[in-house]
């Protein structure tokens, strides 16, 4: 079977590919996902609040003992010893691109314009294949519209992409009011690449202290519905590649994404709880599945389930959401009695 795909412009031995997350952050690990047959693998991001905290710190060391005799050269900070969040990060790319021979995708975490999109061009020059803009931002301010923060956002993948040369992917959430044209949007500001989606990790809140707790649980299959439905309205739909990471746990997870036009299909959580042979497991399943069909190449199933088997895409969707729920409440009353209707 025939398991390869391109991705970014880059050619993949798999669509089986590692999201940013705790498992590409060490260099054992990574090791460890590529002799389990990961096809690439993205690391972990470098966030915008970290770059501009380091140059601020940065900013300090100069001004330090400005003041001071010009003769006591030990009063001054030895400034080629500090090393920033920015710095590991690049010695780590550095580190991974010299272990690895599949391609290694750096991940860049943000969601204003500013100076620190420049870090883009350093991740470029340490040997990324790719990048991935991570746009995380939770519009809070009521005073900010829906407009204002899509503007924001285009404004910020243009930055990355005037900065660099490399393919880059968008990593967006499912939050806006018509994520299609959203989607098309970022394709024109530049990038090569979308993946859907972002999970917006929800605070727990303590009911006696009153604090905020930070809580992250790992996702699940039945996750893989939201992008699974926008990757088939927006397969052919838009000229960039599409990635899933949301959901992803088995073979027959791949093997919807592939259904619906996804290129790639990454994981983080199922690895997290399985460990790098799972990966072996998943491959295993999915080419199962596509020897079910009698093809040799999943690039023959690619699509075959996306919006381009409908003539009108909205009446399918709205089909979809009035049959779910008719068929649910017929289900339940065939069980508990007849409803109301």
């Amino acid at each position: 079977m025939d398991l390869s795909t391109r991705y970014l412009g880059l050619d993949l031995r798999s669509p089986l590919v590692a999201s940013s997350g705790p498992f590409t952050g060490r260099i054992d690990r990574l090791r460890d996902l590529e002799d389990a047959g990961i096809a690439a693998v993205v690391l972990p991001s470098l966030f915008e609040e970290q770059v501009v905290h380091d140059e601020m710190q940065t900013t300090e060391l100069f001004l330090m003992g400005e003041g001071g005799n010009p003769e006591a050269t030990g009063y001054f900070p030895d400034l080629a010893a500090f090393e920033t969040i920015a710095d590991r990060y690049l010695r780590h790319l550095t580190e991974a691109k010299a272990a690895l021979t599949v391609p290694v995708i750096a991940s860049l975490n943000g969601s204003t314009p500013g100076g620190w999109t420049r870090y883009a061009r350093l991740l470029q020059d340490a040997g990324a294949d790719a990048i991935e803009l991570n746009l995380y931002r939770v519009a809070a301010d009521p005073t900010v519209s829906g407009a204002d923060v899509e503007a924001e956002q285009l404004e910020l993948v243009g930055m990355v992409r005037d900065a660099i040369s490399i393919p880059l992917a968008v990593k967006v959430g499912s939050h806006y009011s018509a994520f299609a044209h959203m989607a098309e949007g970022l394709v024109a500001a530049g990038a090569d690449g979308l993946v859907l989606f972002n999970r917006f990790y929800q605070p727990d809140l303590d009911a006696v202290t009153r604090k905020v707790i930070p809580a992250i649980e790992l996702s699940s299959s039945s996750e893989l519905r939201l992008p699974l439905r926008w990757t088939a309205l927006l397969h052919g739909r838009i000229e960039a590649s599409l990635a899933i990471t949301t959901g992803v746990h088995t073979g027959v997870d791949v093997a919807k994404g592939l259904l619906a036009g996804a290129d790639v299909t990454m994981m983080t959580s199922a690895l997290l709880r399985y460990g790098p042979d799972h990966i072996s497991l998943v491959e295993e399943e999915l080419t199962s599945w596509a020897e079910q069909f009698g093809a040799t190449a999943i690039g023959e199933l690619r699509g075959s389930a996306s919006h381009r088997n409908v003539s009108d895409p909205e009446a399918f969707e709205r089909a979809n959401y009035i049959g779910g729920l008719v068929d649910y409440a017929n289900t339940f009353a065939s069980t508990q009695g007849a409803g109301p209707w």
